[in-house]
């Protein structure tokens, strides 16, 4: 049943007639797990006592987005050439990958506010094991501008290096890569946020650091500042435009790398480049994103779950195709 009803919303949400691709993940699992995701966050944001500003600018932002994709993906849903199909398939990824990352940054606020103590102590403990010195990293960055720079735009790359990959795939028609990479996003951001509600920090910023302050880092001091007031039930409205970094451990961000590299590495044209991006987003995290090197480990399992998941989900769609996945499932 749940077969049937998937390919009956990946009809519905493009009419066009594709050509079956060998063990591709379904748009409309990406969709349903979108769409399973969103009663969740719902429930999770009324037992926290938390609302959405659904009349500020950043809602509004997030809306006309949605819509200017979804009108594009709807004009281009039976597309007379090329460049149609490209700019179609590019709003589709766009609209889903927003989407996942929106619904998993706004899940964080009710889990931090489930959340209980902080686990820094032992994070910075494990640190300490792997002779990882998070201050030496800080003040090496503090004392030099250029570093903080080339840090900045190297943490911000979160934002670009998925967009660069997803329009590279609808330009070159790789669907299927589009379609893991967007479903690992998925995966790795729904096991970050489980184990975040274990494991909440404040990170060494806030931990390690005492006096004044020679340099704020982009991820500044959200944790102990928001999760306390999230957890008494004294947060305002969330801002969609003003969504802040809550999850210490895992390292969201190592896992959004790592998945990069790995899809990267796929695409000759954009091996290079993208790999270097992302291990440069990788040695700005600790510094920018506040990040233990103990969270970056386990930002690095988290994506490598994901990968596996993936892999063995288009080994199972690969050898029950059609009808007889159907049956299998």
């Amino acid at each position: 049943m749940l077969a049937l009803d998937s390919e009956s919303l990946d009809i519905s949400l493009n009419s066009a007639p594709r050509t079956p691709v060998p063990g591709m993940i379904p748009r409309a699992w990406i969709v349903l797990m979108l769409l399973g995701g969103m009663p969740s966050l719902a429930l999770m944001m009324r037992m926290a006592h938390l609302s959405v500003d659904l009349y500020g600018s950043g809602a509004a932002g997030f809306a006309i987005a949605f819509a200017a994709l979804a009108l594009i993906r709807w004009a281009c849903r039976n597309p007379s050439g090329e460049a149609a199909r490209i700019l179609g398939d590019t709003a589709e990824y766009f609209g889903l990958f927003t989407a996942i990352s929106l619904v998993g940054a706004l899940a964080s606020y009710p889990v931090a506010a489930f959340s209980h103590g902080f686990a820094d102590a032992a994070l910075h403990q494990v640190d300490l094991i792997l002779h990882f010195r998070w201050l030496f990293w800080y003040e090496l960055v503090a004392a030099h501008p250029v570093l903080q720079i080339a840090g900045r735009a190297a943490y911000s790359m979160i934002y670009i290096s998925p967009a660069i990959l997803l329009l590279h795939l609808a330009w070159t028609k790789q669907r299927r890569e589009a379609h893991e990479f967007l479903f690992a996003i998925g995966i790795a951001a729904t096991i970050t946020l489980i184990a975040f509600r274990f494991m909440p920090a404040v990170g060494p910023f806030a931990y390690l650091w005492h006096g004044p302050i020679p340099y704020m880092p982009i991820s500044e001091l959200w944790q102990p500042q928001l999760i306390p007031h999230l957890r008494q039930h004294t947060a305002a409205p969330i801002d969609p435009a003003h969504l802040v970094g809550l999850v210490s451990a895992p390292s969201f961000h190592t896992a959004a790398a790592v998945l990069l590299i790995a899809f990267a590495q796929r695409q000759p044209l954009l091996r290079g480049p993208l790999i270097a991006v992302n291990i440069a987003m990788l040695l700005s995290t600790p510094v920018e994103g506040t990040h233990y090197l103990s969270d970056m480990l386990l930002g690095a399992l988290v994506a490598f779950a994901a990968l596996s998941i993936v892999a063995r989900i288009r080994h199972r769609l690969t050898r029950f195709p059609a009808p007889e996945l159907q049956s299998a499932l």
